[in-house]
């Protein structure tokens, strides 16, 4: 194994992105895809001939679908301020317009390099947060917090938080990395080897917000020769939602593709499944949290697909 830590990219420019903020998809039907959507632990809403779906994050939706052949559409991104947009939509001297969805604000439509609809938005409503329900306190071997309290689960609300990141075969890596990077000023957590140095397997790219500590990836880009959806990952508050997502899914007859294990790189716990229309959604939880000091590293694909426990990445 190849281990290595790089300088910071001083050639991406300084704070763009705020976080990912929503995938949108074409299915082929709305009503079977809405039960889904609520089973995987979304709150959901149909609003003119869409689907919305939010988390309990303060963000009006983190899941788009319309009606139609199935198909992923976009990922949009919110940037840190109007002029931080206006700024991107600059580069490609492309037009800011109104959102079209409930919620409000504005976005500017980008594609990258394989024609993937990329939306950087800002000024969106941010609706009131949803309760999850408490958990007792965790006891642990060293650290006792749950004292004269039993366990106990309510009735399960939404269990999703927010999306946190999109996982996207990419046509030709160090293209797609390059737009990435000078558009939404992405930093790499870990570039994965490949044959050799000029093609890597791919990286995971984080947003760069200076001091403030961020997801450890946001965006995966794998280096394969086509483009296409790999899957979309929404994190839960904790592991207990996890699981019973996990149990509520199986009993309703879903298609479980991977987990549950515990990522080497980026140290989620993850559950993966399959929408009615076999796209892959990801339950995570208990990911690590990287900011521009953190720098990059370099490893090799045996540790992008391993799992310190559980079931390894297929």
């Amino acid at each position: 194994m190849r281990e290595q830590t790089t300088p910071l990219d001083t050639t991406v420019p300084n704070q763009g992105i705020a976080d990912i903020l929503y995938v949108r998809f074409q299915v082929e039907d709305l009503a079977k895809q809405q039960v889904f959507l609520e089973h995987f632990g979304f709150a959901v809403e149909r609003v003119d001939g869409y689907l919305l779906a939010r988390g309990t994050d303060a963000n009006r939706y983190c899941y788009i679908a319309e009606e139609g052949p199935a198909k992923f559409l976009e990922v949009g991104f919110e940037a840190l301020s109007h002029q931080k947009m206006l700024e991107i939509a600059a580069l490609e001297q492309a037009q800011v317009s109104a959102l079209e969805f409930p919620g409000g604000g504005s976005g500017v439509l980008l594609h990258d390099p394989d024609g993937v609809a990329v939306r950087i938005v800002h000024g969106m409503e941010q609706p009131q947060p949803i309760t999850p329900p408490r958990r007792a306190p965790l006891n642990t071997g060293e650290v006792k917090q749950r004292l004269g309290e039993r366990v106990s689960f309510p009735h399960q609300g939404p269990i999703v938080k927010r999306l946190g990141h999109c996982v996207l075969f990419v046509n030709d890596f160090r293209t797609s990395e390059a737009w990435y990077k000078s558009r939404l000023s992405m930093l790499t957590s870990d570039e994965i080897t490949g044959a050799s140095e000029d093609k890597p397997t791919g990286a995971f790219l984080r947003c760069n917000r200076g001091e403030v500590y961020v997801d450890h990836h946001t965006l995966f880009l794998i280096n394969a020769g086509k483009s296409d959806f790999n899957h979309a990952a929404f994190e839960v508050a904790d592991w207990d939602s996890l699981l019973l997502g996990h149990d509520s899914l199986r009993e309703q007859g879903y298609e479980h593709a991977m987990g549950i294990g515990k990522h080497v790189l980026g140290s989620q716990v993850f559950d993966y499944w399959k929408d009615p229309q076999g796209f892959m959604l990801e339950h995570f939880t208990d990911g690590d949290l990287f900011n521009e000091a953190n720098g990059s590293s370099i490893k090799s694909p045996e540790v992008a697909l391993a799992s310190h426990w559980g079931a390894g990445v297929a």
